[in-house]
């Protein structure tokens, strides 16, 4: 192998947002990278499907922290490529059953006027909570948040590093701290949804990341890709090809070689062998570990015995109508917040009364429906397939939605649909390489 790093090749298995961006590091400081792809085209659980004529985000539709791309695209010296707008209102949340709809702004007194008549003193709250998540955010993210950690030995070691003042919030449940802070369901809900996003429930996810809501309403906020999240990976990919990089997509690895104990080489699906200097492997960790390395701590009866997220039904729908009473963003909640949260990770008669989400791509991208026409990606979380291996509900389960989403928003958008793509967990497990669909 030779030495000089302008010589030394780098192969990147999977081609998602990790990936492209690690590619592009490497590539930078002049390494020869090629990347593997097992789908048609870059991007991991950052895609795109284009149908019927309109184009949805499958995966993230929205992102915060753009300081983060920043440093990034400085540091790779390039123009970011791709162009943002911050979302205000951040979010609509509306409860079933309920006329009223909470736009999640920036501004706290414009939030707060929304809250006059179930929490009154909602300001001073909000204000103090804030404080608080500042405080976690800035004490935390670079020690905790930015690490990974193979032990609970090592993350307890870590905490023991934080400020103390912070001791009792790095060990209560998400809930319980905002719990604190807000007497009313509504602000309680609404302020601990955010621990959602991460594939949890705010009942089982860790008090400190209540530092995600001071980076929703204070410290950067949440921003719109123009053109649709997507163009986040399209963006990447040109610079990787700028830089000489080499996609190879449907290529999906099956084994490797090693020799002496050292990694020698990969084989794909039609028995190619792939060698490399450096090897970096932005596949599913655990499932790759499993399946390709056959690791024996990683085989799937171990991995189920581990703890994992809750999956995630999605499906992306076109309409041959507008929808102006809808915003770019909006969260529908149910009647049973605790009970729901409490039972969607396991329990699949929890979908009866879904809870869900639906971002309306074609709000501010016009080109991602036809003209006069809609683009919504609706995410409903449900079990992961350890809990409801079986999925042949899901048309039932999408109607129900759309009947739900239909009621609130006052229009049945039944007849107008055009267009209609579902993926189950099982569609993500197969897709992505996830164990049982989870993270």
């Amino acid at each position: 192998m030779t030495t000089n790093i302008n010589n030394k090749k780098v192969l990147i298995i999977g081609a998602g947002l990790g990936g492209l961006a690690t590619g592009l590091r490497l590539a930078k400081k002049g390494f020869e990278v090629e990347i593997l792809e097992k789908n048609k085209q870059a991007g991991g659980r950052l895609n795109q499907v284009k149908k019927d004529g309109f184009t949805f985000d499958t995966g993230p539709s929205f992102f915060s922290m753009s300081f983060e791309f920043e440093e990034f695209a400085k540091s790779c010296n390039i123009k970011l490529p791709f162009e943002y707008v911050e979302l205000d209102p951040l979010y609509s949340v509306n409860f079933s059953g309920s006329s009223k709809t909470y736009q999640l702004y920036k501004n706290i007194d414009k939030l707060a006027a929304q809250f006059a008549d179930v929490e009154p003193d909602f300001k001073v709250k909000f204000e103090k909570y804030i404080k608080k998540s500042g405080a976690l955010f800035h004490d935390t993210v670079d020690l905790v948040i930015k690490n990974n950690f193979d032990s609970l030995a090592g993350y307890v070691f870590t905490l023991m590093r934080v400020n103390p003042v912070h001791l009792p919030v790095l060990f209560k449940s998400f809930y319980d701290h905002v719990k604190q802070h807000f007497s009313s369901p509504e602000a309680r809900q609404i302020i601990s949804l955010v621990a959602f996003f991460l594939g949890r429930t705010p009942f089982d996810t860790m008090a400190i990341y209540s530092l995600l809501s001071y980076t929703e309403f204070k410290h950067d906020g949440y921003f719109n890709v123009k053109g649709g999240m997507y163009k986040i990976v399209e963006g990447l990919v040109k610079e990787l090809e700028k830089e000489n990089v080499k996609f190879h997509y449907n290529t999906e690895i099956v084994d490797y070689s090693e020799e002496n104990g050292k990694l020698e080489s990969f084989t794909d699906q039609n028995g190619k062998t792939w060698k490399s200097d450096i090897f970096l492997v932005n596949s599913d960790a655990a499932w790759f570990r499993g399946n390709i390395f056959k690791r024996e701590k990683y085989a799937e009866k171990k991995l189920d015995k581990m703890s994992w997220t809750m999956g995630y039904l999605t499906f992306y729908v076109g309409l041959k109508c507008k929808l102006p009473q809808v915003n770019h963003h909006n969260y529908y909640l149910g009647t049973n917040y605790e009970a729901y949260a409490n039972n969607v990770m396991k329990n699949p008669d929890s979908l009866q009364k879904p809870y869900y989400y639906v971002n309306v791509v074609s709000k501010h991208n016009q080109d991602c429906a036809p003209e006069g026409c809609e683009s919504l990606f609706f995410v409903c979380p449900v079990p992961n397939l350890y809990y409801k291996e079986n999925w042949d509900d899901k048309n039932e389960i999408v109607n129900s939605i759309i009947t739900d989403f239909s009621e609130r928003i006052g229009k049945d958008i039944q007849p107008e649909i055009v267009s209609k793509t579902i993926y189950t967990p099982i569609e993500w497990r197969d897709q992505f390489n996830l164990h049982r669909a989870a993270d």
